[in-house]
């Protein structure tokens, strides 16, 4: 059997993802015979059907959804392969991906950015935005920016330091509502949570804070439209102090909870020898430390000043009455 070339798992991939033979035609720039004929190829030479057609579009097959992974891991490959080539390890310029969760892509990175542009401009960024880790080991990207320590070994990380976690709430829902007196005052208010993600909320906030879904009245897995939702005044919700200070919101309660949650910068060691990738991590450490200072000076202020100096703590009274 001939073995298929990555054309045609590509084409494969592409059907996945989108459900149908014209929509992955677009997004690969084919037409949609060519990418039909893709298909065939595969499976004929697979010796199995990949797709059935339904009134709903096309279903893939178990064979189908069992090449995926091993596809996906072809297609991280390929682009690795492309980033590679794109500039020699001593070359100034070429593309470095650089994946980051979608709050810190969306808020924080754009400026850092925009000012390593200016200082490289001959180095291209891909950035992916998506709150689960990408594989460095599989070279899925160049340089990940984490909220938890890497792991991995064969990666160099460096721990950039800790950004402050509080409740905020919009002035217009303060105005509305109240200001809670304590923890145990929350219960009376509209508190934005986790809908199924209640893990990545665990594990900044100690375990004697028993956190469950049932305590939200707003329930949202993603961070910026948990932000978005604060800031119209919807409910508290736990926000970045240095985010909420730009988006003027107002500290509840931060003296009694302000839990702490590191930023890892990371990469597979041996990308280091890549000067443009060395650029990067070094330009985006500094950025990031920046902005964490940036982030603790914005939580000092809202102490008063008998607690400023206190070490951070989280209040063991979650949920108890007043």
């Amino acid at each position: 059997m001939t073995e298929p070339d990555w054309d045609l798992y590509r084409s494969l991939l592409a059907v996945l993802d989108r459900g149908s033979l014209s929509a992955a035609a677009r997004l690969l720039g084919l037409s949609q015979p060519t990418l039909g004929h893709h298909v065939a190829a595969l499976e004929m030479a697979l010796g199995a059907p990949l797709f059935t057609r339904s009134p709903k579009g096309l279903v893939p097959t178990e064979t189908a959804l069992a090449l995926r992974p091993h596809a996906e891991a072809m297609a991280s490959a390929a682009a690795a392969l492309r980033r590679t080539a794109s500039g020699g390890a001593d070359a100034p310029g070429g593309v470095v991906r650089v994946t980051a969760s979608e709050m810190v892509g969306t808020v924080i990175l754009p400026a850092m950015i925009a000012g390593l542009r200016r200082a490289h401009p001959g180095i291209v960024l891909e950035l992916s935005l998506s709150d689960r880790s990408e594989d460095l080991l599989r070279q899925e990207a160049d340089i990940a920016i984490r909220m938890t320590r890497p792991l991995q070994g064969s990666l160099l990380a460096r721990k950039i330091g800790e950004i402050g976690l509080g409740f905020h709430a919009s002035p217009a829902y303060l105005a509305r509502e109240g200001r809670p007196k304590d923890m145990g005052d929350l219960r009376h208010h509209t508190l934005i949570g986790p809908d199924r993600d209640i893990e990545t909320l665990r594990g900044v906030i100690p375990a004697g804070l028993a956190l469950t879904p049932e305590m939200f009245a707003i329930r949202v897995d993603s961070h910026v439209a948990h932000l978005a939702l604060v800031e119209a005044g919807a409910g508290i919700g736990v926000c970045q102090f240095g985010i909420a200070a730009a988006a003027g919101l107002v500290p509840v309660l931060p003296d009694l909870f302000r839990p702490m949650m590191p930023v890892w910068l990371a990469c597979h060691e041996d990308l280091r020898a890549s000067r443009r990738i060395a650029a990067v991590f070094e330009f985006l450490g500094g950025a990031l430390a920046d902005y964490v200072a940036r982030d603790a000076q914005a939580m000092v202020r809202t102490m008063p000043p008998s607690t400023r100096s206190a070490a951070p703590l989280v209040a063991e009274a979650w949920g108890e009455e007043a």
